[in-house]
This record gives C-alpha cells, structure tokens and sequence, in this order.
C-alpha cells in the first residue's frame, strides 16, 4: 500500500476552509430536496452554490465525470447520475458532492427521506459515521475506523458494503489509504493512523444484504443487488495530534 500524503497544519487550515463552505452546501441542498424535483435540479443547486463559493466541483474534475454531485436515490449505493428521474414522497435521497477550494480537495455526503425529519435507518448512518470518526487518532489503525462502522451497522441487522470503501484526500480527491466501512485482513497489518493524514470517511450500508451491481451500462451507478435501499454518509477528516477534526 503506498503511503498517504502528510499536510502540516496550515494545508489543513486551508481544507478545513473549504469543507466549512462545503458542509454548507450539503445541508443546504440536502434541506431543500422535495418531492417532484428532479436528480438533475437537485445538482444544479449543488453546481451553482460550489460555483458561486469560488471553488470548483470536485466530481466534475474526476475523468468522464460532467456532474457536481451524485445523487443516489433509493437502492443506489453510489455514483447516481443526476438526470430526469423526479424524486417523489418518501424516497430515499443520497448526496454526495465534493470541493477543489484553493488547491486542496474535500468530500461529504448525507442521505435523507424525502417527507420524514427523521428515520431510524438513517440515524443508524450518522450513529456509524459519527462511532469511526472518534477512532481516528494518532495511534489507532484503519481498522478501527472500520470496525466502528461495520459493527454499528451489523448490530442493527444490516449489512456494510464490502465493494467500496472511503479513501484518503487532498490535492487529489482519492489518495491512499482505502478507508474500508468493514473489517478487512489482519489488524496489525492496518496502516497507523499519524497526525497530518486527511481521510475521507465513508459509511455505505444496505438494508438488505451487502452485495451491489451495476445497474445499467453507464459505467456509474452502483446498486444493491436485491434491491432494498441504500445509505451513505461522508465526512473528511483530519487526524491531528489533539484528536480527530471534521473538516465537512
């Protein structure tokens, strides 16, 4: 595994900026989804408040990719391509969308339903998310961060997604290391987590069972293989030597 990229303090600074501007967007875009929108006006939100922030979209920057964010609705895991399909009462809404903000990189996501202030399935996602992000000390190893998610999530009667995992970011929107949301071989063979390391943490969890497909030839879109709904949540963090620091 080839080594993650270390930022001092002021790099950090200056991605902290741009996720604070970031983090914004998502809850923003995130609060105004409603029924009858479609995928395509959900992004274009999304686009115009990156562009206006005086950064760029991140996702648009990734080869072959021409969208702002990926919109994932229902039993899309991740990589929906915002289009035409119009979001309707009680859908399950994924949005993840990233920053390039002064030359550094970061990425969130959130999940909402669409007529529902509050889900139990989605508050199992924060709960995850919010369990991974405290493991991510110096000291700790990736596979606690892993274990946090996988164990909240399995605990429930769901399953993590063992296809995809998160990653490390920064000048690159995906850098090393691979941030598993499972456990994944031997526990002293996880990378130690050292301060200056930024990591985008992912949370992907189906309420079925783990396995995904593509569902369609767009080379994108990513599904549960039986159907059932999806959840992602996404924050980048920094690890520092006071603890973790949510950049998002």
């Amino acid at each position: 595994m080839n080594k993650p990229t270390i930022k001092t303090q002021e790099e950090i600074n200056i991605m902290a900026e741009g996720g604070k501007i970031l983090g914004k967007i998502r809850e923003t875009v995130a609060r105004q989804i409603k029924a009858g929108m479609t995928t395509e006006e959900v992004d274009a939100l999304a686009d115009k408040m990156i562009n206006d922030s005086g950064g760029k979209a991140s996702f648009k920057m990734v080869p072959g990719y021409k969208h702002a964010t990926c919109i994932n609705l229902n039993d899309v895991v991740v990589h929906g391509i915002p289009g035409k399909q119009k979001i309707e009462m009680g859908d399950k809404v994924g949005v993840d969308l990233g920053l390039f903000y002064k030359g550094w990189h970061t990425d969130t996501a959130t999940t909402v339903v669409v007529g529902q202030s509050s889900n139990e399935f989605l508050d199992l996602g924060r709960a995850g998310l919010k369990k991974a992000i405290e493991q991510a000390k110096p000291g700790k190893r990736i596979m606690d961060i892993s274990k946090a998610m996988q164990e909240t999530i399995e605990k429930a009667g769901y399953s993590a997604v063992t296809a995809l995992t998160g990653h490390g970011i920064g000048r690159e929107l995906h850098e090393q290391p691979p941030i598993p949301c499972f456990v994944l071989g031997e526990y002293k063979h996880s990378m130690i987590l050292v301060p200056g390391m930024v990591i985008a943490i992912e949370i992907m969890y189906n309420e079925g069972t783990s396995e995904v497909v593509y569902k369609n030839d767009d080379g994108w879109t990513i599904v549960t293989a039986d159907g059932k709904i999806s959840g992602l949540f996404e924050h980048t963090v920094a690890v520092t030597v006071s603890g973790p620091v949510i950049l998002t």
